[in-house]
């Protein structure tokens, strides 16, 4: 596993998971986090060479330490493994992002329970069985902040799937009870992002009139970017948003006002 020590200040240690850490958001979110002090863990379902090659350049870009785990978060015992693995390596977790996740487009007339249920268990499940599974890591940091992943389509309709919805709107419900069981001691706020450019958009917006349509619908004339997304986890996670819990906060370029 691509590791390596290279700062021990101990008065700016930060330990950070990130689930789905090897490509799109989730990289970013890890490449974000990347600085002197901070030791991050970064986790996987299918993707390793995706989730090595992220650590390495999590490395180059100053991180302590980078630590890669397969982990699929709809299975608990995978999830137990994992945790397991990075109590050995972290004394304690103060930063935990929930951005692992599939998605679906089929509407009620097509989704298959089964279909439904994997979406479920991945996107909304997963959060919960992360969260419960390494709260006792986080649980040993003086100041923790768990940071979800949601969408747009938790908020308002949109064209994924009604398993998808239905599963981002759950973790923007999720994130709010998990904010008052936790207090004071951990805070837990939500991400919920439009249009972000990532290997799926690029596939559903493969011609440049939808590319150009897609970024009409929101008011900025744009759509958002990994980074866009990656920089509002890293504040919600800062100190400077000390004061702030249970929150859902939009990055979609002004398309919730449409």
């Amino acid at each position: 596993m691509p590791k390596e020590l290279r700062v021990s200040n101990a008065l700016s240690e930060k330990y950070v998971l990130v689930t789905g850490g090897s490509r799109g958001i989730g990289r970013a979110i890890v490449l974000r986090f990347a600085e002197p002090g901070t030791h991050i863990a970064l986790t996987y379902r299918s993707s390793e060479e995706g989730a090595r090659k992220t650590a390495e350049e999590a490395l180059k870009r100053g991180a302590a330490e980078a630590v890669v785990l397969r982990m699929d978060v709809a299975d608990p015992e995978s999830v137990s493994a994992a945790y397991r693995e990075l109590s050995k390596r972290f004394p304690r977790l103060d930063v935990l992002v929930n951005n692992a996740g599939i998605i679906s487009w089929e509407g009620i007339r097509e989704e298959t329970l089964e279909g439904w249920e994997k979406v479920i268990r991945v996107d909304l499940t997963g959060v919960f069985l992360v969260t419960k599974t390494f709260l006792p890591l986080l649980e040993r940091s003086e100041s923790a902040a768990i940071v979800n992943i949601s969408s747009i389509v938790g908020q308002t309709a949109g064209i994924a799937g009604i398993a998808y919805h239905a599963a981002k709107a759950g973790v923007i419900g999720l994130t709010r009870k998990l904010a008052l069981e936790l207090a004071p001691k951990i805070r837990v706020n939500a991400v919920a992002p439009s249009l972000i450019e990532t290997n799926l958009v690029k596939k559903v917006l493969d011609t440049h009139e939808r590319r150009e349509r897609a970024a009409s619908l929101h008011p900025l004339k744009r759509i958002g970017r990994p980074e866009d997304v990656a920089e509002v986890v890293y504040f919600l996670a800062s100190p400077a948003a000390s004061f702030i819990t249970g929150q859902t906060i939009g990055v979609n370029g002004g398309r919730l006002m449409c």
